[in-house]
Parts: C-alpha cells; sequence; structure tokens
C-alpha cells in the first residue's frame, strides 16, 4: 500500500507543478488544509477512492492519470 501511496504523490505533485497550482490551490478546490494536500504529495495520507476522484477533477485528469 505504502508504494501506491508514493507514486500517488509523486504522480499529483508532477501535475500539479506541470500545471503551476500551488497545493494550496488544489487544497481550496477540495475544501481541505493544505497540510492535507501535502501529506497525500508526501505518500502519508491515503486518500478515499471519492478524494482521489476529486483531486483528479481539480488537476483537470483522469482519477487513473493520478494513480499510472
Amino acid at each position: 500500500m505504502d508504494k501506491i501511496s508514493e507514486q500517488l504523490g509523486k504522480n499529483m505533485k508532477r501535475i500539479r507543478a506541470k500545471k503551476k497550482m500551488s497545493q494550496g490551490d488544489i487544497a481550496r478546490a477540495l475544501e481541505v488544509d493544505r497540510g492535507y494536500i501535502s501529506n497525500i504529495e508526501n505518500g502519508k495520507k491515503n486518500p478515499t477512492i471519492a478524494t482521489i476522484q476529486k483531486l483528479a477533477n481539480a488537476l483537470g485528469v483522469s482519477a487513473d492519470e493520478l494513480l499510472k
């Protein structure tokens, strides 16, 4: 499970940086704390499937793009 969390975080960070979005931008879109977004990107949190879909929507990508 840790490997999946790490991969999700890496993909999320890469896509977010490519789109020039901050963690704060994503946090505001999801109405969560910026620290929560940071923890996901660092593989410290395992978001639910629903949260992964919300993250994907906020980043403008598909959920499977985040999980590759």
